[in-house]
């Protein structure tokens, strides 16, 4: 009796991921940084900008007849020139950090691949989706810098200070941007200039603690490459989420 032909198993549906590779993160990290310091020369702009524009409602609210219409215009003209380079800014500088981010989400994946608890494509998704890009980043971030941290770079202050910053800046920047498309008054006009200011302000120091951070982790990383493959990854005890 002869047997029957056994069928070939179906095919796999699933890719499997890409090895990792390591990769020098210095020369990412060094245009990121470059591209945050034109953010913070635009952000000091935008701060220079909303004084003026204050300045000038608190003027017509205390004397109308004391400003002109070519200084409406002005100050106006100078307003929307300080948001159009700030977006452009933001737009480069975001799209640079993600290359650098997921470059150093895989190098510390070569250091420790057991230890993350994201995949790598969340690198990117994490800061699109809404909702998860409340802490997703984060989490990535923190799993690099503890996969890529030896014992005596032990914990993550400026990484939890850059984080809270940028959230801050973002939930401001929203709330103040609704309260000035719904001004209508002067002294509504007033109270959302304040907020786009004080947003403007904490998103400087929020640029200059992404600095930190980036040069930070680049400089981990660098680091550890040049030990070679015997430096243990430091591996804090952290609760389950």
């Amino acid at each position: 009796m002869s047997s029957m032909p056994v069928a070939p198993p179906p095919p796999n549906r699933y890719q499997p991921v890409p090895r990792a590779v390591l990769r020098s993160p210095v020369g990412l990290a060094k245009a990121v940084s470059i591209l945050l310091a034109v953010v913070v020369v635009t952000d000091m702009f935008a701060v220079w900008a909303d004084y003026q524009s204050l300045d000038m409602v608190n003027r017509l609210i205390s004397d109308f007849d004391s400003v002109t219409g070519q200084e409406i215009d002005s100050v106006d003209m100078r307003y929307r020139l300080a948001g159009i380079v700030q977006s452009a800014a933001l737009i480069a500088t975001g799209v640079v950090f993600l290359v650098w981010f997921h470059r150093a989400r895989v190098n510390a994946e070569v250091f420790a691949p057991e230890y993350h608890a994201k995949k790598r494509g969340w690198t990117i998704w994490g800061w699109i989706c809404p909702v998860v890009n409340l802490w997703f980043p984060r989490r990535i971030a923190l799993d690099t810098w503890n996969a890529s941290a030896d014992e005596n770079q032990r914990g993550a202050k400026l990484l939890n200070w850059w984080w809270a910053l940028w959230l801050m800046t973002e939930f401001i920047g929203w709330a103040a941007g609704r309260q000035y498309a719904r001004a209508t008054t002067p002294e509504e006009i007033q109270r959302a200039l304040g907020s786009v200011l004080v947003t403007d302000a904490l998103d400087i120091v929020a640029a200059i603690l992404a600095i930190l951070f980036v040069r930070r982790l680049t400089q981990m990383q660098h680091e550890k490459a040049l030990r070679g493959p015997s430096a243990p990854p430091f591996v804090p005890n952290l609760p389950a989420l």
